[in-house]
Formats: structure tokens, C-alpha cells, sequence
């Protein structure tokens, strides 16, 4: 199982310096839609000049023009793209018409998707690298929440798929007993007091 960071920051100074913390221990570098938002296509191209080796995966969570963002991203120095599982089927495959032009992947993101399941076959079926189980921070942040449906639902879907939505210490050996090929760490690194220390031990807990 790989190790993602999300990086949920919101200038580029400050992604580099959590990126050169903590990529000795992860697989993936993600750089959140808030930072790419904020600060543009060359937070990625930043990322990726410092860290060629790694997966860089830019968050876009793309809803339409599936083709056009995914090409753009992707000429940028992404090796991985979101797009919205609740997007049209044309705009997911548009995306990946995009990936495959350049070798490159798309993440299909099933935050807000009632019926992960289902839809985790459809675009796989549309030509997703991986799926990705997602509970947002504001559905974190609800009462009771917790990660079993999401891992009831990658364990279902049989296909590739990462999980992210509050996987800490306490939680990733239950993210790789689902099955997970990914597991997305973000507040439970780049909140911790130490990001290196907090990324060492999740890489550890990885069996």
C-alpha cells in the first residue's frame, strides 16, 4: 500500500517546505485544491522540480471540461489528476483521453457519492487509475463520523481505490486490511507537531 500526503496548505513556500520534510517516507505528494487554487499550475511544477521521483498528484476535483484541466495539469508536471466522480461519464473520459496522451492517470474522487460502489465500476469502466474513497473535512467534522464506510465500500467496489478522510496512526492498518492500494494522510501529517515523525510512523504501520 502507498503512502499519499495531502497537502492541504495554502502558499507554495510552505508545500515545499512540508514536501521536503516528509517525502522520504511517502509515495505521493497531493497537492489540495485550496493550494492549487490559490496559488496556481506552478505550485505543481514547483513540487515536481523538487521532487522528480515522486508521484505528484494535482487535486483539481475537476466537474467539467475534463479534457482541457486534465491536459493542462498534466503539461504542468502532474502525474495524477482528480476529477468528480458526480461529473458526466464524457468529462471522466475526456480526462483520461488527456492522461493517456501524456502517460499520466486519473483519480476518480467519489466525495458526496451516495452510492460509492456503483459508481467506483462505471469509472473504472471510463479508464480511472484508482478510485478514491473520500469523506471531505466537513463531513469529518459532522458528529459520529467515522472511516467504515468508506472501507466497507473500497472492500465492495473491488477495484483500485485510495481512502482518505481521517487516516491517522490509529486507523491505517484498518485502511490496509480493506484493501486499499492508497492511503491519504493529511491533517494527521502536516497538523502533527513533528510531519516528519508523524509520516515515519504511518510509513512504519504499513505492513
Amino acid at each position: 500500500m502507498k503512502l499519499q500526503v495531502a497537502i492541504d496548505l495554502l502558499t507554495t513556500e510552505a508545500a515545499l517546505e512540508l514536501a521536503g520534510k516528509v517525502a522520504e517516507y511517502v509515495d505521493i505528494i497531493e497537492l489540495g485544491t485550496p493550494l492549487i487554487k490559490a496559488e496556481g499550475l506552478s505550485v505543481i511544477t514547483a513540487v515536481k522540480e523538487a521532487h522528480p521521483d515522486k508521484i505528484v498528484f494535482a487535486d483539481l476535483k475537476t466537474m467539467d471540461a475534463g479534457e482541457l484541466e486534465a491536459d493542462i495539469a498534466f503539461k504542468a508536471g502532474a502525474d495524477l489528476v482528480t476529477v468528480l466522480g458526480a461529473a458526466d461519464d464524457s468529462t471522466i473520459a475526456g480526462a483520461v483521453k488527456a492522461a493517456q496522451a501524456h502517460n499520466k492517470g486519473v483519480v476518480v474522487d467519489l466525495i458526496g457519492i451516495e452510492d460509492k460502489v456503483t459508481r467506483a465500476k462505471e469509472v473504472r469502466a471510463l479508464g480511472a487509475k484508482f478510485v478514491e474513497m473520500h469523506a471531505g473535512l466537513d463531513e469529518q467534522a459532522k458528529p459520529g463520523f467515522d472511516l467504515n464506510g468508506l472501507l466497507r465500500a473500497g472492500a465492495e467496489a473491488r477495484v483500485p481505490f485510495s481512502v482518505a478522510g481521517g487516516v491517522k496512526l490509529a486507523t491505517i492498518g484498518d485502511v490496509q486490511k480493506a484493501g486499499a492500494d492508497v492511503a491519504v494522510a493529511g491533517g494527521a501529517i502536516y497538523g502533527a507537531a513533528d510531519p516528519a515523525v508523524a509520516a515515519k510512523e504511518l510509513r512504519a504501520a504499513i505492513v
